[in-house]
């Protein structure tokens, strides 16, 4: 495959070709396009909405075309997370939200659609080039855990248990104080202790996995067990000799780099391997400028590209990218790995019972189906707890990864 710039080459040419330009050249495969790939910096850029076939598309500059749109300038700035430079309303942890979305207010967040372009866009090239080979790429699953909270109540200390039981006598939780007691005593396994269960459907289904450690010091949001416990570390040791672990970083790591760096060492330091993937807690993630303080610190994969408050695609894509720095114009090393739901999403934001949010998630599941993409899926530890508030959620799990 040859690329130019130069018209009487591209003319001359006799063989398959295909124009990326203003106008078609010759009797090739045309692409009009938009001024975005063109442009140097940000600009506050007009996206109006409309459809190829049944497929919501924008920067529509070609509506007789064979593709009516400029696939690659609306793809990239989907992909580069363009709006996200744009001003926009922060929620109340300074992240954009999904409201402010395009894809939200347009109604495809569900939708990974610029691989639904690229899967129609596939489908003309094989008809156009049909002397030519195309690979296909094959569905994957992905099960990443996030450990905020390695326990409900062993390893906190007897200050904090000590509230707890106070509160549950006020709020008349007997049942709760029992349970706590019964755990302390060793008479009964923790709730948030589902990490063998975890690990069994791992190996048993053949999934890959990959849990993030937060380890950050306390405070008001990072409330886990201190990282220098060595119950805590020893789980976390135990836990990378049979899948991937990565880091989470926690909430004031967004503004300190500083902070993020004494935190990868710190996890480095318990399994004694170099770190390369990260989850934001809170998903606190501010562009370019968190990407670019893990690139400074040779984190090569990201998992926080996803919301708190609603399911789907924030990148609208299902498949794993690499970062480009619009400060910069740059594509960078860092892949970004999207995922399509979160567990506390659904119980906490959208508060759906199990049954509901298990159909949502076959939809999701469906759409990425369609494109042999990648689901990836976030739980945590205590989401498969059965406790009182996670009643009957462990079985969404099981039906993702064990119920095949």
């Amino acid at each position: 495959m040859n690329i130019t710039t130069e018209v009487s080459e591209f003319i001359a040419h006799n063989g398959p070709k295909m124009s990326y330009t203003g106008k078609p050249l010759a009797n090739e495969l045309f692409v009009k396009c938009n001024e975005l790939l063109f442009e140097q910096g940000i600009n506050d850029i007009e996206v109006n909405m409309s459809n190829w076939g049944e497929v919501p598309v924008f920067f529509q500059n070609n509506p007789k075309g064979e593709i009516p749109f400029d696939i690659f300038a609306a793809s990239f700035y989907l992909l580069s997370r363009y709006e996200e430079y744009l001003p926009y309303v922060q929620d109340e942890f300074e992240r954009f939200p999904a409201s402010e979305s395009l894809a939200f207010q347009q109604g495809f967040l569900e939708k990974p659609l610029v691989d639904i372009w690229a899967l129609k866009f596939l489908s003309i090239l094989k008809n156009s080039f049909q002397e030519f080979t195309f690979l296909e790429r094959e569905f994957q699953m992905i099960s990443t855990i996030d450990i905020n909270n390695l326990f409900a109540y062993k390893q906190k200390g007897v200050p904090r248990n000590f509230g707890g039981i106070v509160a549950d006598i006020f709020t008349l939780r007997f049942d709760k104080v029992i349970e706590r007691v019964f755990v302390l005593l060793g008479l009964k396994k923790d709730p948030f202790d589902t990490f063998d269960e975890i690990l069994r459907i791992s190996k048993d289904g053949n999934i890959e996995t990959i849990f993030f450690f937060l380890i950050g010091d306390y405070t008001t949001y990072d409330t886990n067990v201190s990282s220098s416990n060595n119950v805590y570390r020893s789980i976390i040791k135990s836990i990378a000799d049979y899948v991937s672990v990565g880091l989470k970083p926690s909430y004031f790591t967004m503004r300190n780099s500083d902070k993020l760096k004494k935190e990868k060492k710190r996890i480095e330091d318990i399994v004694n391997q170099p770190i390369v993937r990260s989850r934001q807690h809170y998903l606190r993630l501010r562009l370019p400028e968190t990407y670019q303080n893990l690139l400074d610190l040779e984190i090569m994969e990201d998992h926080s590209m996803g919301y708190e408050s609603q399911y789907g695609f924030r990148a609208s894509t299902c498949t794993p990218f690499y970062f480009y720095d619009l400060d910069f114009e740059i594509q960078t090393p860092l892949k970004i790995v999207s995922f399509a739901f979160m567990d506390i999403t659904f119980k906490e934001h959208l508060e759906l019972i199990p049954a509901i949010a298990k159909s949502k998630i076959s939809e999701l599941l469906k759409e990425v189906k369609n494109v042999n993409g990648t689901f990836v899926t976030l739980f945590h530890n205590e989401s498969l707890s059965e406790n009182e508030h996670w009643k009957d959620w462990k079985g969404i799990y099981q039906y993702l990864y064990e119920d095949k």
